[in-house]
């Protein structure tokens, strides 16, 4: 297993690209099902859970054409459906948890689907409900095999309902939309999931000749169609991959320019991290983070504390949270950080206090950060990446205290951030991969 050897404390400067949006290219990438036409998808991300993905529909006879590293041909033209009922696909899809996407197509085309446990992040519950509730209301049925962990799911013919979402489940959502495009009938989703990847999705599949209206608002009205078509897509830039960099910039005190941001999708993300004192300048499409030496944290209007929480689109994606924490640690004044939605994100805040940082996990939900105001740095330690946003965090942490850190388990990071050492020397940062 590999590690990350950190020296902290190097300013950094230059300029750095999104990857493609990791959340995004699981949802279009799992749409390819739905047709045995060609589908096209550029600014793939270069990452494990999304090529274990492909590497997933290879292996139910998806023929695909990688014509580079981020762009690949797709072909759905001759699945094997036998090869969804074998234990190697039931190994690999019960690690990955970006699987449970191809559920939807499936249903829609095949009539039957198999859903495992949910794998991924150890972040806390993540309820397959919304999903099979959805499914249900449609017509299909479900049966929970203990002996395999799958949900068994199953359907003589979907057929259009009106689904309302017990929570605007992104995921949830997208699974019901693709279920829903090749449904007889007319199906409405309310209390739909509307962030930037979910009509992403959407407008991939209506350039595929499915029929989905209101996309942008939480009511999707999909008009059932008998076949979709090929097409091509442009994955958006990764939105927490540019909250990333904003927060780098400010722990390390660097000169940063984030190259082609999109930034009509990035929401609330540069105006909170404003809130935190950190300085965001728009250049056409691009943001500029100067280096500033102390920033300082807004209060409420009534001189409260701030508060800084998620919320679903357009509020602030809670896979930021951890970003912002760590910066808030090197800032002027007081934030309260309240993670709403995974009980256990805010775990990882121990090797931040190791490290240095004052902070007060109230409970699994909300930690109080007292920033030092560059009074006294982190210091370098030793510690485990728990998961992919709390691994990045505490690479941004490394990258900004004095000494040596040594990052373990980050198998985690890579999960979702491609080539993340080579581009951070690139800037000046002093990071080796070891095994």
């Amino acid at each position: 297993m590999s590690s990350f050897e950190v020296i902290g404390g190097k300013k950094l400067k230059g300029e750095i690209v999104p990857q493609g949006a990791k959340n995004e290219a699981l949802q279009v990438i799992s749409a390819v099902v739905l047709t045995g036409e060609k589908v096209t998808i550029n600014n793939i991300p270069d990452i494990i859970d999304v090529n274990n993905l492909i590497e997933l529909l290879e292996d139910m006879n998806v023929k695909t054409e990688r014509i580079d590293r981020h762009t690949c041909v797709f072909q759905a033209d001759d699945v094997n459906l036998n090869y969804l009922r074998s234990e190697e696909f039931r190994s690999k899809s019960g690690k990955l948890r970006g699987s449970i996407m191809l559920a939807g197509p499936m249903l829609a085309r095949y009539k039957k689907a198999f859903i495992p446990r949910p794998g991924g992040d150890k972040i806390g519950r993540r309820r397959l409900d919304t999903h099979i509730l959805g499914f249900q209301k449609m017509g299909a049925d479900f049966v929970f095999h203990a002996d395999d962990s799958f949900f068994h799911i199953t359907t003589d013919g979907l057929k259009g309902s009106y689904v309302l979402l017990d929570e605007p489940s992104v995921t949830g959502t997208a699974n019901i939309l693709m279920a829903a495009v090749m449904a007889e009938g007319t199906t409405t989703i309310y209390n739909a999931a509307c962030e930037p990847y979910l009509q992403q999705l959407c407008k991939m599949l209506n350039s595929m000749g499915a029929n989905i209206s209101g996309i942008g608002s939480n009511m999707l009205i999909i008009k059932g169609v008998e076949k979709l078509f090929g097409t091509d897509h442009r994955i958006l830039p990764d939105m927490i991959e540019i909250g990333s960099f904003i927060g780098l910039a400010a722990m390390t005190q660097s000169d940063l320019l984030i190259k082609n941001v999109s930034i009509e999708n990035l929401g609330l993300i540069p105006d909170k991290f404003r809130q935190l004192g950190i300085a965001v300048n728009l250049i056409g499409d691009d943001l500029q983070i100067p280096a500033q030496d102390y920033y300082e944290i807004d209060t409420f209007l009534d001189g409260g504390v701030l508060t800084i929480y998620d919320h679903p689109w357009p509020g602030l994606t809670p896979d930021l949270l951890s970003i912002m924490l760590v910066v808030a640690t090197q800032a002027k004044g007081s934030v309260l950080i309240h993670q709403k939605m995974f009980e256990s994100r805010l775990f990882f805040v121990d090797k931040l206090i190791e490290m240095g940082a004052q902070i007060i996990l109230c409970d699994p939900h909300r930690a109080a950060i007292i920033g030092m105001g560059r009074r006294n740095k982190l210091r370098g330690i030793n510690m485990t990446s728990p998961d992919i946003r709390a691994g990045v965090a505490l690479l941004i942490a490394a990258l900004s205290a004095d000494g040596k850190s040594t990052i373990q388990n980050i198998d985690q990071i890579d999960r979702g951030y491609q080539y993340i050492e080579s581009r951070l020397q690139s800037l000046g940062a002093d990071i080796q991969r070891v095994s």
